[in-house]
């Protein structure tokens, strides 16, 4: 290892002097962990405030466990034979409507399985019904949803894209993403979107105006050099659209036998983490995955780069939640942490900060 080289990416990063990619895959693998903490945490302070910490309530809504994908990591599909699949009616989304709305949620995020039969109408009508009786944001729709509602619907991506829009959805997950290089999608979920695929996608919902959040999840078989062009793949898009409002980094958790994960210690998400702040230098929010980390590691990421706890979340049935419970858990734990709770929206678009 050059200290001489690590020392003059450390002066590039103080400087707010984007880094390179090679830059960026040399601080994975030489860095210490706690200086890529510090710094992060300094650029985090100039992008959002010393005490400035934030959180979000929302329900999510899997309006099918159908999928025909089978991504190697998933216990949650079903088959459309299975005595256990199911479409959820309108009513049925209603009464979760109404629960969380009881439980101080005023979004949602719609998003299930990839199922080979629902054409748009299925989700434009659902989408309308829902606008016309609450007042609620609706996110949803990963990048390969859009392209299995395209095929089947036959319309173009930006077509479908405009279909959902009009309806009301109002904001985009980057989900699906997992890793974006070809050779690890080719192992893990060989079916679903391909890299090129995922980043178009992503791009007509921005110029469309639907915004949203990208994420990265590692822990499989992925290599360094693959995360950090993950990581360049997302800032060339938001380069081109200004549409990614959060940057969420998380670990694969073991879902299915056949699936391997590799343990990640805490020590090495908090520096993958403070690598995503220093990287995405054009993505002003960072969530710590608390659902997925816990609370230990959400209060250490506020202090490492993270500005975001992104929880609590209401009826979370595809992950093993270890998350806040609720909205008071979640403002207890900024505060606990050093810092100022406010509560946003999807978009980042409001922020009031709450008393305890």
């Amino acid at each position: 290892m050059s200290s001489t080289e690590l020392n003059n990416i450390y002066q590039k990063i103080k400087k707010n002097i984007r880094i390179t990619e090679s830059e960026g895959v040399f601080l994975l693998k030489n860095a210490h962990w706690l200086d890529i903490a510090k710094l992060a945490n300094n650029r985090k302070i100039q992008q959002i405030g010393e005490k400035v910490a934030s959180y979000t309530v929302f329900a999510i809504i899997n309006y099918t466990n159908v999928c025909d994908i089978e991504c190697s990591f998933c216990s949650y599909k079903k088959c459309l034979s299975d005595n256990s699949a199911y479409v959820l009616t309108k009513n049925e989304i209603f009464q979760k409507i109404e629960y969380a709305l009881s439980q101080n949620a005023d979004q949602i995020f719609f998003q299930g399985g990839v199922h080979p039969e629902l054409k748009i109408d299925y989700y434009t009508d659902i989408i309308k019904s829902i606008k016309e009786r609450y007042s609620i944001h609706i996110r949803g729709f990963s990048p390969v949803e859009i392209k299995n509602i395209a095929k089947i619907s036959r319309l173009s991506i930006a077509n479908t894209v405009q279909e959902l829009k009009m309806a009301g959805l109002d904001s985009v997950p980057g989900a699906g993403a997992e890793i974006l290089s070809d050779r690890v999608r080719n192992i893990l979920s060989p079916k679903k979107c391909t890299t090129q695929e995922w980043c178009d996608i992503l791009k007509e919902c921005h110029f469309q105006g639907l915004f949203g959040s990208a994420n990265i999840v590692f822990g499989s078989v992925e290599t360094d050099d693959e995360i950090i062009r993950h990581l360049d793949l997302v800032r060339s898009i938001q380069n081109i659209t200004g549409g990614f409002n959060s940057f969420i980094p998380w670990t694969f958790q073991q879902q299915t036998k056949g699936f391997k994960t590799r343990l990640i210690p805490s020590h090495e998400y908090l520096k993958i983490l403070g690598i995503c702040r220093i990287y995405l230098d054009n993505i002003k929010n960072i969530e710590v995955s608390v659902m997925v980390l816990g609370e230990k590691i959400g209060g250490l990421a506020l202090h490492m780069g993270a500005n975001d706890i992104s929880s609590p979340v209401i009826e979370e049935n595809v992950l093993r939640s270890f998350g806040v419970k609720d909205e008071a858990a979640a403002k207890a734990l900024i505060s606990e942490a050093g810092f100022d709770p406010y509560r946003r929206d999807f978009n980042y678009e409001s922020l009031i900060l709450q008393t305890q």
